[in-house]
């Protein structure tokens, strides 16, 4: 009877868990048994739904907020923490400017509100800036851009770190532009940055260009700044 079920369940698509779990179904009724089968089965596809999620945001370390300080974040008074950690602000297309020295924790924080939206089943993509651009400009070049543009518009959330590490020529500027026009009013961008926005013209070297591209950030954007000394230069194991 059980490998008729666990062919049965393949047809259908189902989830292991019920082959495996289906006998120890406790219920009175037919009906209430049927009910305890189908909620085990939601609830193993959520729990797919979300690691094929945080998987598919290709995060560099796995970072959440258990013991993060924000003791040297100065937090806006246009969302709070719990709007923060709840991901509130991308039900409302909102950007996060994530703006401070070296090693302040942005990129954590930023990590931490990522796998914190996966787990509540949104798509998300992490990048650093410098891979995101290099990755359109290649897709451009193979005749992949159009595909690979579909896939970044499909995310609830695109996180651009150590955005301006690197200058970008022309082409690139140009992609990068696009990507975040793209994503105006439509979906939420969080970027991690250690410069103001006076000197981004020396990232993409055009002023329209970068007039543009801080206009469609900032409209509907919350800024945090960060301060204090790099965490991992007071950690390091070279004593100066």
């Amino acid at each position: 009877m059980k490998e008729l079920i666990a062919q049965y369940c393949k047809e259908l698509r189902l989830g292991k868990s019920i082959v495996e779990n289906y006998q120890k179904i406790q219920a009175e009724t037919n009906e209430e048994f049927l009910v305890k089968l189908l909620k085990l089965e939601i609830e193993n596809r959520r729990v797919s739904r979300k690691n094929r999620y945080l998987k598919q945001a290709n995060f560099e370390v796995m970072k959440t907020f258990e013991d993060y300080s924000f003791e040297n974040v100065q937090i806006p008074k246009s969302i709070t923490l719990e709007e923060l950690q709840e991901g509130r602000f991308l039900g409302k297309k909102e950007n996060l400017i994530l703006y401070g020295p070296v090693g302040t924790g942005k990129t954590h924080m930023a990590t931490a509100i990522g796998i914190a939206a996966c787990n509540r089943e949104k798509k998300v993509r992490f990048y650093r800036t410098a891979t995101l651009v290099n990755e359109l400009v290649e897709a451009k070049s193979n005749g992949t851009l159009k595909r690979f543009l579909k896939t970044l518009r499909k995310t609830d959330l695109l996180i651009c770190d150590e955005w301006g590490y690197i200058p970008l020529d022309r082409e690139g500027a140009q992609l990068l532009f696009q990507v975040i026009a793209e994503r105006y009013e439509r979906n939420s961008v969080i970027i991690t940055t250690n410069l103001e926005f006076s000197k981004w013209n020396g990232i993409f070297y055009d002023e329209k260009l970068t007039s543009a591209i801080i206009d469609r950030l900032i409209h509907h954007c919350h800024l945090f700044v960060f301060a204090g000394k790099s965490y991992r230069l007071e950690h390091s194991s070279i004593k100066t």
